[in-house]
């Protein structure tokens, strides 16, 4: 009779800790990813803290898509609503960087769908495109900040640093993509 409670226990046992090791492979699969990224710590913290799929390199690669999309959202729209230059300088600047991150924002939500809908048989050309777009988002935050030089003062310092996460977040969002074209031939896509 103590044989049965002791085969129950065991089962038990047993299936808490497959499920247990299966919940930590989305973490470890962002762990192996992140550690080679541009900024490793901060993709890490991005990447863990995301609360949709994160089960392969594709779930991961929108995912940091979709927080570079986001924070390129907010940003353009804290510089829009809450920061106005002194000078003509700072005004022109400040409207040059919306612009640049209106255009990154277009790019990034075109990086996205084109993630969303990978097929094999147009796998190269979507990826091509989803690098090309990503790249380009990141040029355009680049270029945000290019428009302050000679400009000092708050806004630029405030401008400068919400624009630095928005590129950091976008480079490891390139990352990512890199790496999904690079293991294709390692990790089936998804339907």
């Amino acid at each position: 009779m103590a044989t049965i409670p002791f085969f129950l226990l065991t089962l038990f046992l047993f299936r808490s800790s497959a499920a247990a090791s299966k919940h930590g492979e989305p973490q470890d699969l962002v762990r192996s990813l992140c550690v080679h990224a541009s900024y490793p710590s901060l993709c890490l913290r991005t990447l863990s803290s995301y609360s949709g799929p994160a089960n392969t390199p594709r779930d991961l690669a929108q995912a940091a898509v979709k927080v570079s999309l986001s924070r390129a959202r907010k940003v353009s729209n804290y510089l829009t609503t809450n920061v106005t230059g002194k000078s003509k300088r700072e005004r022109v600047a400040m409207s040059d960087c919306v612009e640049q991150l209106a255009d990154s924002v277009d790019e990034l939500s075109k990086t996205l769908g084109e993630l969303k809908h990978l097929r094999g048989e147009t796998f190269e050309f979507q990826m091509s495109n989803a690098q090309t777009w990503a790249s380009a988002a990141l040029t355009n935050e680049d270029t945000c900040l290019d428009g302050f030089e000679g400009v000092d003062g708050k806004v630029k310092s405030d401008v400068k640093r919400k624009i630095n996460n928005v590129a950091k977040v976008t480079s490891n969002a390139l990352y990512m993509i890199n790496r999904l074209d690079e293991s294709r031939g390692r990790h089936r896509l998804n339907p």
